[in-house]
């Protein structure tokens, strides 16, 4: 049976959280363009349409290392407090103008620390640019919260300093932390000392696993290190042999059934090679099986999409309907790194009447 069209304009409408978008992989490509003349940098084409090209079809190669490549560019024009500036709040907007009434953030302050900012000064310049853009958002009549992930990169030596800072501004916006960066080789458990410290400190925290290293890189992110969330998770289904019988390994079974979330970004994941196509991306049976999926962007600018965009594909190639589109949000919310009364506002005060008057 094939589910009803949703038009483009009413996925736009539909209140959107999400939880895994890198502030570095989401800058609008005149952005880049106008910071990068501003502090001598050379790009790949000074259009702004030809780079946004550029950035989708270099990291279209299937290779996760070759796709965080991409990301020289925009890191390059993220080093002044002017870039930051900039750089946060018009994230805030363009998230505002696409639906989204709740978002986390992440990125690594270590690398925006070129041109000579502390580490201090990124953390409170990216805020203090993100709120501008919360101000300016909620001014315009389309309000949303953003939370800020702080994230070590897995295969340098400064994630403990990372998960500090995090601990430090734990009050001041950032509401948890991740590691990111090259999966395969550099497992979670080499920053276990990092994790050790959050859990001490009570600051909640994901990583990314199951993207370009399978289950045991899942496995030790959770089993080891205690994450509360996985970032992608893609390979999970590789502990359920039988999609369709629904028979779940131990692994798989520990995640659904204590309700990890699972920030999956459809559209990422087929440029690393991690799925084949939107129709058969494991998001689909996952959800259906009963897991906590959540439906997220990853790297706009670097993907070319929005969560427009990812709804609107999984709507028309995978079948999903409204009331798939409605759950993932609601799991996103409740996955948040916010405290539960502000999650429960949220969910009972702006998705599910947003998701009513849409429709």
């Amino acid at each position: 049976m094939t589910a009803p069209r949703i038009d483009t304009e009413t996925l736009r409408r539909l209140p959107k959280a999400v939880l895994h978008d890198h502030l570095d992989g989401g800058l609008r490509p005149a952005t880049v363009v106008e910071l990068a003349a501003a502090v001598g940098h050379q790009l790949p084409t000074t259009d702004p349409d030809e780079l946004a090209a550029w950035y989708f079809e270099a990291a279209n190669s299937g290779d996760l290392v070759r796709y965080i490549a991409t990301f020289e560019h925009t890191l390059a024009v993220m080093q002044t407090r002017e870039g930051l500036l900039r750089t946060a709040e018009e994230y805030v907007l363009d998230l505002a103008a696409d639906g989204v009434v709740y978002a986390e953030v992440r990125y690594a302050p270590e690398l925006n620390t070129n041109g000579g900012l502390s580490l201090s000064e990124v953390v409170e310049t990216v805020q203090e640019g993100l709120a501008a853009g919360m101000a300016k958002a909620a001014a315009a009549g389309t309000p949303v919260r953003v939370g800020t992930l702080l994230c070590g990169m897995r295969m340098f030596d400064r994630v403990r300093e990372a998960a500090d800072l995090a601990v430090a501004y734990r009050d001041a916006g950032v509401v948890g932390f991740d590691i990111a960066g090259a999966e395969d080789g550099f497992p979670p458990a080499d920053h276990l000392e990092a994790f050790e410290h959050l859990r001490r400190e009570s600051v909640p925290f994901t990583i990314h696993a199951g993207e370009a290293h399978g289950l045991p890189s899942i496995h030790q992110a959770l089993q080891v290190c205690g994450a509360q969330r996985i970032g992608h998770g893609v390979r999970l289904v590789e502990d359920i042999p039988d999609l369709a019988a629904g028979k779940l390994g131990r692994l798989a079974s520990w995640v659904r059934d204590r309700r990890i979330a699972l920030e999956m970004c459809p559209t990422s994941n087929l440029q690393t090679g991690c799925a084949t196509s939107i129709a058969e991306h494991p998001i689909t049976a996952l959800k259906d099986l009963g897991f906590r999926v959540t439906l997220n962007t990853d790297n706009r600018l670097v993907s070319g999409t929005t969560m427009t965009r990812e709804m609107s594909l999984l709507v028309e190639e995978a079948g999903w309907t409204v009331e798939d589109l409605r759950t993932v949000t609601v799991n996103a919310l409740k996955s948040a790194f916010i405290p539960f009364d502000e999650r429960k506002a949220l969910i009972d005060d702006v998705v599910l009447p947003g998701y009513a008057a849409a429709l």
